[in-house]
Order: C-alpha cells, then structure tokens, then sequence
C-alpha cells in the first residue's frame, strides 16, 4: 500500500510540473505573438503623387548629317575645327583649284555666263525699246498705206508702169537690131570714106618718113616725120574699126546682153504692174500679213516695257542654279545650323566623290528616342513632362517633354511597342548625342491629396480598404484608390483625415492572430479566439 501511495504522489507531481510547463510555454508565446503583432503604423499624408511610364533610349541632337565630297581632288583647304559652331552656308573645306575636274573648271565658266544673262534681262533695255518703237511705227505706217493709198502713190505707180512699158519696148527693138547691120547706109558710105582719105593720108606721110629715115635720130625733121606718120596710122586704124563695125553683126556677148536687158524690163514691168494692182487693190493676205506685223511690233515693244517675263527668268535662275551646284562640288558647305562633331579630313588628302568629311549636329534641342509597351501606349499623350537621368550623371535629374508618340507600332517577338520622342528642356554641357538616358514619362499627376503606404492598403475583390488606429482600437475604413507609384497610393475616404496612424503591417497581424486563435481552439485553454475591433 505504502508503495501504490508514493506512485500516486509521483504521478500527481509529475502532472503539476507538466501543466506548470504547458503554462510557462502558453505565457511565454503569448509574449512572443505580441511582440510580433505589434501594429505599424504611418501617417496619412497630403501631397502629390503622379503615375509614371518608363523606358530607355538614346540621347540625339535636334538634327544631324555626314557631309561627303562630290567630287575628286586634292583637299586645299579646312576652315572649321572640332566643336565649333557653324552657320547655314559656312563654308567647312574646299578641294585644290589645280586639281578639280574639267567639268568643273567649265560649270565656274557657265556660271559667269549665266549671272551674266541674268543681269542682262534684269536691265532697262531703253536703245531696245526705241528701236521697237520705230519699227511698231512703221509696220502701222505700212498698213495705213496698204488700206488708204494716196493719189500721188497711185498716179507714181502708174507712171512706174509707162516707165518699164517703153523700157521693155527699147529693149526689144536692140534685140530685133541683132539680125541686121550696125550701121545705115549714110553710116557705111561716111566710114568707107573716112577710112580711104586715112589711109591715102599714112601712105603720103611713110613717102616723107622715108627721106628722113638714114639720118639720126636726133634729127628734129626725122622725128618730126615719123610723129606725123604714127599719129596717121592710129587714125586710119580707127576709121577702119567704125567701118568694120558698121558693116558687121552683134557678136555672141553683145547678143546675150541685149537679151538679158529685155528680160530684165519685162520683169520690171510686171512688178510695176503688180505694185500698181497690189495699191489699188491689195489682197487679203497682203492685209492680214501687214496686220501680223503690226501686232508682232507691238507685242515686242510691250515684253520690253514690261522687262523680262517669268519664264526668261526662270530659265535664266535655272542656269544659274545648274552652273552653281557643279561649282558647289568642289566645297563643303554647312547644310544648317550646327556645331562640328567630327572630322575626317585633313589638308592634303586625296579624295573621291562620297568620302565623309564632317559630321554635324543641330545642338539647340537634344531627343531621347525610346519605346514603350502596347499596353502604355494609350497613357501617352504629347507634352506630357518627364523625368530623365542617365548613367553618366548620376547627380542630377532632367527634365523632359514628350513630343511625339508614333502612330505605328512595331512587332518584337510577340510584343508590340510604339515609338515616342522626348525633348530635355534643360541640357547642359553634360548631355551629348550617344548617351543612354532612362526616362519615367508622368502620365497622370495628382495634387494635394490623401496618401499612404502602399503596405497600409488592403483589398478583397473590388473593395479597398485601411485599417486606423485610434485610441488603441483598429477601426477597417473603405478607400477609394486613385494614383499608385513605388511607395505611396492615392486614398479617398470621407472617415479618412490627414495625419490618422495607419496600420502598415496588417496582413502579418492578422495571420498570426489567426493562427493563435487556431491553436488556443484546439488546446481549449484561456477560452475562444483575440477579437480585432472594427475587423469584420
């Protein structure tokens, strides 16, 4: 007995040690959850809080070109250093004149033919215009005198025609002539005598020569004698030339002569005639023609008055700008305002039509190009601002714009993205075409309103909520969510005042309540489950 007595002892104190070890366990975790389900709590604050898109890309100038040779040559000349600012037309290098091609030489020679051309149409022309006038003047004069002759040019026309009438008659009676003698018979009889007497005359003369004839020839009666002969002799030479030709015909070229003069009457005569008929009664031709030239004369006197038309200009300006292009060739020009990014030539070199020489860049703006998702794309609207940092300054944060959103997307394994275009509206020096800058895009920006940590808000399906801690109590109040970024969400609430302590750690608090309150149901001690106030 004694010993069933002790063993009940043993066992009653050996169940007091475990329950006093069930309670140094159940006290020591109830310390442990409360420790650990202490609220968190942070202030409801008001401010601004904005949603953001982002995306990467690369920094580039407003505008930019390479700028290459047109032509072979010698480089002659470099007018420009790296980094120096330039002007629309700036002339950055130029090819040695000794080295430039024949067409070129030749187009520098047009175009001072061609300016040339063109001052001269630009001039007054006063010498041109009076010549035109003179000339409309008497083209009007021609036709008043076709249409309204005057008796005196009509009685001169027909005195014209009796004039070449007794012409051709003159004409064709030498032409009848030809068959017959030259001379009449008077004629004949005269000269046969004439020649007769000279020749009587030369032989009495030669009888007085020959006496003389052995003296000198000094001697004064000997000359005399042979003057007095010679003289004879050239006489009766003549005397039988007009016998001859009295008593001949018209040889071949005296008889083609004749007859060219009648066909040159004739012919005279027919225009007298057609001049006489043509003024007493011109044809419509004639009129119509003398009309013509009227207009012509005035049409050109007026294109003098008036200078050059816009065609001559045109054509001569074209002249000009063809001629000067092939100058162009042989110098490199700046296409727009810029600054000189690169160089790649150097005084001496040779080079070919399409060699790069500079590279230029429109500096006064500078472009993020970058692209973002489909599903932002409608978010993104021109002259939204943005926010731009880049890796290689990392002190600073820039500001932004956005100029452009594409309206074409682009497919990328299975994803489509659209481009859009970024303005920084406040570069520095820092900032060169080439970099990589990250840019967040402010889609939406809200001022002066509710927020809290994005911890602090809870939802089940489409009901959120915060939890607030007053006076020790957990009161649940609805929320309408508005902006969200990183940290902070938009909260609207009428029971929701700036400055209520949130709780941030409720969704830890809540499991471990809920996993205590399971085990002390299952252990049946200290009663039923932690009642949370204003958790339903």
């Amino acid at each position: 007995m004694k010993i069933l007595k002790k063993k009940w002892w043993l066992g009653v104190i050996a169940a007091f040690v475990l329950i006093g070890a069930f309670v140094a366990y159940r006290v020591v975790s109830a310390n442990s959850a409360n420790a650990t389900n202490a609220p968190v709590t942070a202030s409801v604050e008001m401010g601004s809080i904005s949603s953001t898109i982002s995306g990467s890309g690369t920094v580039r100038s407003n505008q930019n070109t390479t700028i290459s040779w047109q032509a072979s040559g010698k480089v002659g000349v470099i007018k420009v250093v790296l980094g120096q600012a330039v002007a629309t037309g700036d002339e950055l290098a130029a090819l040695d004149p000794n080295t430039l091609s024949q067409t070129i030489i030749q187009a520098q020679t047009s175009l001072i033919e061609a300016q040339n051309a063109m001052e001269e149409l630009q001039k007054p022309q006063p010498l041109k215009i009076a010549k035109a006038e003179t000339a409309l003047k008497e083209a009007e004069e021609a036709l008043d005198k076709l249409l309204n002759p005057s008796p005196a040019e009509i009685a001169q026309a027909e005195l014209n025609v009796l004039t070449a009438s007794d012409s051709v008659k003159t004409a064709q009676k030498y032409v009848s002539w030809l068959n017959y003698t030259r001379g009449t018979t008077q004629q004949i009889e005269a000269a046969r005598a004439a020649y007769v007497l000279a020749q009587d005359k030369v032989d009495r003369l030669a009888v007085i020569y020959d006496r003389f004839s052995t003296n000198d020839d000094d001697d004064p009666n000997k000359a005399q004698a042979l003057t007095n002969l010679l003289s004879a002799q050239s006489d009766r030479n003549d005397a039988k030339w007009l016998l001859d030709y009295y008593t001949g015909k018209a040889d071949t070229a005296e008889a083609a002569e004749k007859q060219a003069n009648l066909a040159l009457a004739q012919s005279q005569y027919e225009d007298a005639v057609a001049a006489l008929e043509k003024l007493k009664s011109p044809s419509a031709e004639d009129i119509a023609l003398a009309q013509a030239q009227v207009e012509d004369a005035r049409e050109t006197l007026e294109t003098l008055k008036k200078g050059a038309t816009e065609d001559e200009l045109t054509i001569a300006q074209t002249n000009i700008t063809l001629a000067q292009a092939s100058v162009n060739q042989a110098h490199l020009t700046a296409p727009f305002d810029g600054i000189i990014t690169d160089i790649n030539v150097m005084t001496g070199d040779i080079v070919s039509s399409g060699k790069s020489a500079f590279r230029i860049d429109d500096m006064s703006r500078l472009f993020v190009d970058l692209t973002v998702s489909e599903y932002d794309y409608s978010q993104i609207k021109v002259g939204q601002p943005c926010e731009i940092t880049f890796d290689a300054v990392s002190t600073k944060v820039y500001a932004g714009v956005v100029t452009k959103v594409g309206l074409v997307g682009t497919a990328s394994q299975g994803v489509v993205n659209f481009p859009v275009t970024v303005q920084i509206t406040d570069p520095d020096a820092s900032i060169v075409p080439g970099l990589t800058a990250s840019v967040n895009i402010i889609v939406a920006q809200h001022e002066n309103v509710m927020l809290v940590p994005n911890a602090a808000v809870q939802t089940t399906g489409s009901q959120s909520m915060v939890v607030v801690l007053f006076e020790g109590q957990r009161i649940t109040i609805p929320v309408t969510v508005g902006l969200t970024n990183d940290t902070m969400t938009e909260v609207a609430a009428d029971q929701l005042r700036e400055g209520d302590a949130v709780i941030t750690n409720l969704t830890v608090a809540k499991a471990s309540n809920s996993s205590s309150s399971s085990r002390m149901q299952q252990g049946g001690f200290m009663g039923g489950p932690e009642m949370v106030p204003g958790i339903r």
